[in-house]
């Protein structure tokens, strides 16, 4: 069940974002369905949890879901010219990085998050793994995502209010972004030395 609803989200956001290179008519459905993708992104999550689904399978799916939902965002909104290309640039970046860390990591049986998580420090702990961190990037992601669209729905008194605060959360989300890679990188060197022993 929540592999399924892994899916539905990555399939519903492209739905949405398609929706963004239409009529501004479809703007409104867009953001209803971004609404979606957004809760899906916590859903997927408690399913697992609460009817005990977890698998490696879920967790590579989830991130990979984490991963495509943000970098479809951040592209079509660029695409769009909503945002600068600085903002994908970077987070498509530090995803490659990372990722390609954590395969490295996963090699050696450690996970990104979790009880086996690759972060050893507890500091490097928090930034990357914790709740309160990776809830807090969440809500940033989808209230610059929502807030963004919201800024483009023509009918609405002070879209450039909303889309000035979108633009705003769109930033604060992309410097998070980088703050949370770094314990990544920086904890990921002890890999490669196990590698050559």
């Amino acid at each position: 069940m929540a592999n399924f609803i892994t899916i539905s989200r990555i399939i519903l956001a492209f739905v949405a974002l398609g929706m963004l290179f239409y009529k501004t008519e479809y703007y409104e459905a867009s953001l209803v369905l971004t609404i979606f993708v957004m809760w899906f992104d916590g859903l997927d999550g408690y399913v697992a949890r609460k009817f005990n689904e977890t698998s490696k399978l879920g967790a590579v799916l989830d991130i990979m879901g984490d991963r495509m939902v943000e970098n479809l965002y951040w592209l079509v909104f660029c695409a769009l010219g909503w945002i600068n290309v600085i903002i994908p640039a970077i987070v498509v970046s530090r995803g490659i990085i990372t990722d390609a860390l954590r395969s490295l990591a996963l090699s050696q049986g450690y996970t990104a998050f979790g009880a086996n998580t690759m972060q050893q420090n507890p500091i490097a702990k928090f930034i990357v793994a914790s709740n309160f961190s990776r809830f807090t990037y969440a809500v940033v992601k989808a209230m610059a995502f929502v807030l963004i669209i919201a800024g483009h729905l023509s009918p609405y008194k002070h879209e450039d209010v909303v889309l000035n605060i979108g633009i705003i959360c769109a930033i604060v989300a992309t410097v998070f972004c980088v703050v949370r890679g770094l314990p990544v990188i920086f904890e990921s060197k002890r890999f490669f030395t196990d590698d050559n022993k």
